[in-house]
């Protein structure tokens, strides 16, 4: 962190600018390239710690006055840290609602997929009477349909199996 400390009408000892420096190490460990500026002043009987922080573009401020420039500057730092975790949590807040409508945009897409054909298969139809048909299909006991020329009529017909899973059914083309 780039710490730039200013003393208006008071004179910054190496004991304040060593505890400034100290103090925002509590807010550096927050992000990676942080700067601060500090101006500490006296008014009257008061001790004023006004402190800037700028890091990811997010400009933080915080300003006590205190009889004691120490007790001023732990204020300033304790705002400061409220602040930088209020800010963050917003953040990610935001990022996580974001993240859910996200998912939500996929789920209504995927739900509009509904009526697309997804898959194709190829296979051979063969001549065969509609009894072979269905004896075919016994074979393949994972199989619903299977779609064959008719011998009969030439026509291209589908025996299905049945929701009881006993009978069968035949579809023909009329013309």
């Amino acid at each position: 962190m780039k710490i730039k400390i200013t003393g208006k009408e008071l004179k910054i000892t190496e004991a304040i600018n060593d505890y400034v420096e100290k103090k925002l190490e509590r807010i550096d460990k927050y992000f990676e390239d942080a700067k601060a500026e500090v101006t500490l002043r006296t008014e009257k009987n008061e001790q004023i710690a006004e402190i800037y922080v700028t890091a990811n573009g997010e400009k933080y401020r915080a300003v006590t006055e205190d009889k004691d420039m120490y007790a001023s500057i732990d204020k300033d730092i304790d705002i400061l840290e409220g602040q930088i975790r209020k800010a963050k949590t917003k953040k990610e807040k935001m990022m996580k609602d974001a993240s859910i409508k996200t998912m939500e945009t996929l789920d209504s897409e995927a739900s509009e997929m509904k009526n697309e054909i997804i898959k194709t298969s190829y296979y051979e139809i063969k001549p065969m009477l509609p009894e072979d048909a269905m004896l075919k299909l016994q074979e393949k006991p994972t199989h619903n349909f299977l779609t064959f020329i008719n011998v009969e009529t030439g026509k291209v017909n589908v025996i299905h199996k049945l929701k009881d899973g006993k009978n069968y059914g035949l579809v023909e083309p009329e013309a």
